[in-house]
């Protein structure tokens, strides 16, 4: 039981209860992953942007337009790369941008990215689960003529991908490391294939006919220049998720040197791989043809394979998307997992049981996002590009919050422990910030979405009240909240020094923010 005799430790508007007995024993977390399970898992979360979604963005900008989008898109992940894996390797906890904002910015700062994170993170496995649906179920159909509705498939994917989740952190780590592989292995056959059948034609990348009355309107930019801003969030699928990395931190063997060093490489990888889909797969089917397609992939394989070839290709493609399940699932347990340890969420959610995974917090991003998928997918219609871009909305604002963060910890923390520094610096993380900046307007004013984003908003403000009211009030001194109250001199390393509550006598003697 929580010890009532202490008193609360109350620090920049938030109240610190003290954890019951054995409450961190309840809640940790296995170190299971080296540098190539850190690379895997963050190569999987993303790898099935090169398998559907991307291409929605041809439909939003052309092929040039896109194009432009994703170079600029490419600039920022780049940036906030350098500027997470600094801050990544000052704090190895599991919390991430959570943490990171909570040392820069207090209780208030934490929550606004953490919740937002959150947001990105569930409703971006739900778009993984929209998009293998649709494989998996044109894949039996083409082959068995078997045909299950949407939602059955959902149920399916979120349970089994549940249940290899909370499996076990080794089991999860491994496999990502097959899928990422196998999965990159298919785009390269993809190419490789595409070539060798002779279906490669360069001169279909520019095959929609210009829209005359967008401004600047051209073969290049069928949409206009407008359209390059209506695309950022599409480029940005090619890439979306690898910063989750610091969320592996508690259960990375060598965090402050794999976490960085593989985010960097795993960028460099998943570029080769857009690249290879962005060039190759709408000159086999036609940029016009691709711009809303739900499987381009298997679109592609299908221009110049026979059916049954292309379908049994496609399986394999499949495992593109599954990927990504397994490594945003991995995201959002985690996240969850870290801001429920602290009390931001209810504190259920981070019970980790005897295989030490996060099961709780696993099924309830579930829940939202299957309850998500089918309240958009048969109210609204069109739930992948919907869910998308509200992936994409909450994402883009982790990112400028992060990037903020950045800057203020360079400041407000100049003695805190820092393994890894960002070769970018300050320029860096401004430059991501202001390209996610731009890329959260586009999501803002784009017509098609525009419901959607209001919906979403709606929600986030009922989670500020809720937290406002009520969760600061409840908060636990968890590693990345030690952090945070001892300016960076306590919680780095949660494994040695303990997983939280251990320096509460000594703060409560006097020691305020």
């Amino acid at each position: 039981m929580a010890d009532a005799a202490k008193p609360a430790l109350k620090s920049s508007g938030a109240t610190y209860t003290h954890a019951e007995d054995g409450y961190f024993e309840k809640r940790q977390l296995k170190r299971s992953a080296g540098f190539w399970g850190i690379w895997g898992i963050g190569i999987a979360a993303v790898i099935s942007g090169d398998f559907s979604g991307w291409n929605f963005g041809i439909g939003q900008a052309g092929w040039g337009g896109l194009g432009i989008a994703a170079l600029i898109i490419i600039v920022m992940y780049f940036g906030m790369l350098f500027s997470i894996g600094e801050m990544s390797a000052a704090m190895p906890h599991t919390g991430g941008a959570y943490s990171f904002a909570r040392a820069a910015m207090g209780p208030w700062g934490g929550f606004v990215t953490g919740f937002a994170e959150t947001i990105e993170y569930v409703f971006t496995t739900g778009v993984v689960v929209y998009f293998s649906a649709s494989y998996a179920n044109a894949i039996t159909d083409d082959l068995f003529g078997l045909s299950l509705p949407a939602w059955v498939w959902w149920l399916i994917l979120y349970a089994v991908f549940i249940g290899l989740n909370s499996w076990g952190a080794e089991a999860s780590f491994k496999f990502a490391i097959v899928v990422a592989v196998v999965s990159i292995g298919i785009l390269v056959l993809f190419g490789i294939l595409a070539i060798a059948n002779g279906a490669v034609d360069f001169g279909k990348l520019l095959d929609i006919d210009p829209d005359t009355s967008k401004a600047g309107a051209s073969d290049f930019l069928p949409f206009g220049v407008m359209g390059i801003l209506y695309a950022l969030p599409f480029a940005m699928w090619f890439f979306l998720g690898i910063e989750e990395l610091p969320l592996a931190a508690e259960e990375a063997h060598e965090p402050t040197r794999d976490i960085p060093r593989a985010g960097i490489w795993g960028m460099v990888t998943l570029v080769g791989c857009a690249a290879v889909v962005f060039f190759l797969n709408p000159a086999v089917t036609g940029s016009e043809a691709l711009g809303g397609a739900d499987e381009p992939l298997l679109d592609g394989f299908r221009a110049f394979l026979p059916s049954g070839w292309a379908s049994v290709l496609s399986a394999f493609a499949l495992i593109g998307l599954l990927a990504s399940l397994q490594g945003i699932m991995f995201a959002y347990g985690r996240n969850l997992y870290s801001l429920s340890r602290a009390g931001y969420y209810p504190k259920v959610l981070s019970l980790t049981g005897s295989r030490q995974t996060p099961f709780i917090a696993l099924t309830a991003g579930a829940v939202v996002g299957f309850v998500a998928l089918l309240i958009i997918e048969y109210w609204i219609s069109g739930a992948g590009a919907i869910v998308l871009n509200i992936a994409v909305w909450g994402a883009v604002l982790a990112y400028m919050l992060q990037m903020v963060s950045f800057v203020i910890l360079r400041k407000k923390f100049p003695n805190a422990r820092r393994p890894y520094v960002s070769p970018t610096g300050v320029w860096g993380a401004g430059v991501a910030f202001v390209v996610a900046a731009i890329t959260f307007v586009g999501v803002l004013i784009n017509p098609d979405y525009r419901s959607a984003v209001i919906a979403i908003v709606v929600f986030y403000v009922i989670g500020l009240l809720i937290f406002g009211f009520y969760g600061r009030h409840r908060l636990v001194l968890s590693p990345e909240e030690e952090y945070a109250v001892t300016g960076g001199l306590h919680g780095f390393d949660p494994e040695a020094e303990g997983l939280g509550g251990t320096i509460e006598d000594e703060i409560l003697k006097g020691h305020t923010e």
